[in-house]
């Protein structure tokens, strides 16, 4: 029965309308893991990016517990990574930490009123503005978190996701660093052993970009989460051995 350790942003437990519980059948990692026979354990917050993921693998005693046991790791970041970030990302994450009270609500309203119309102005900038994680860094923590599970699992398969698409208003309906952000990733995973992709663009781009996910125009319908979670079990089920039936 193998075992999953999934780690990801909020693609991983937001269905069509709202965020699920961890258990819920129909999330992609639950799915690719009921295909393989086994379980999945995620760790995932909504915003994480490759960073986060370095901090639950080097400090979130979940994974510590449950990475000798699986049989996979799964790196469910870069979406976020890649999406425009208007302020520094770390000004933008210190804002639910102002005070007073009011103060915050208004430096929150003000930032989520002026992202939508900032964001399209800057991706016109060369390079196409600031981005929430740039890319070399999204590949950089990758691979410490490869390199950490692999200190302890050598050869253990590792399966990284790469960045999906959005049509989400919140972020102007633009997406500059995808492209930046996915080649990064693909020259890491060449040179990093024990490493495979997942295209979700190619899996799930028709259904978010033709309106058929969740209305925020980000996070995926149920289609989208059996697209990947099939996609992922295949990947899977050709790299992980055969285990024979206990007598």
């Amino acid at each position: 029965m193998p075992d999953l350790l999934v780690v990801a942003d909020s693609l991983a437990f937001h269905g069509p309308e709202r965020p699920y519980p961890a258990d819920e059948p129909r999330l992609w990692p639950n799915l690719a893991a009921t295909r393989l026979g086994g379980r999945a354990e995620l760790v995932a917050r909504a915003g994480w990016t490759a960073r986060h993921a370095w901090s639950a693998v080097s400090g979130d005693p979940r994974v510590w517990a449950v990475l000798p046991h699986v049989d996979a790791v799964v790196l469910g970041v870069s979406g976020m990574d890649s999406l425009p970030s208007p302020l520094p990302t770390a000004l933008r994450e210190l804002i639910p930490a102002v005070r007073p009270a009011p103060l915050r609500r208004v430096v929150r309203d003000g930032y989520r009123r002026a992202q939508p119309v900032l964001a399209p102005l800057l991706a016109e900038l060369p390079g196409g503005g600031p981005a929430t994680l740039p890319a070399r860094l999204t590949a950089s923590y990758l691979e410490r978190c490869r390199s950490a599970v692999h200190a302890l699992r050598p050869g253990l398969p590792v399966v990284a996701l790469l960045p999906s698409v959005h049509r989400a208003a919140d972020y102007g309906r633009v997406h500059p660093h995808r492209a930046a952000t996915e080649a990064a990733m693909r020259a890491w995973a060449a040179r990093a052993p024990g490493v495979t992709l997942l295209d979700t663009a190619a899996l799930v781009g028709g259904h978010v970009l033709g309106g058929h996910g969740n209305p925020d125009g980000m996070h995926w319908g149920w289609a989208g989460h059996r697209a990947v979670g099939t996609a992922l079990a295949d990947e899977l089920g050709r790299r992980l051995p055969v285990r024979s039936e206990q007598p």
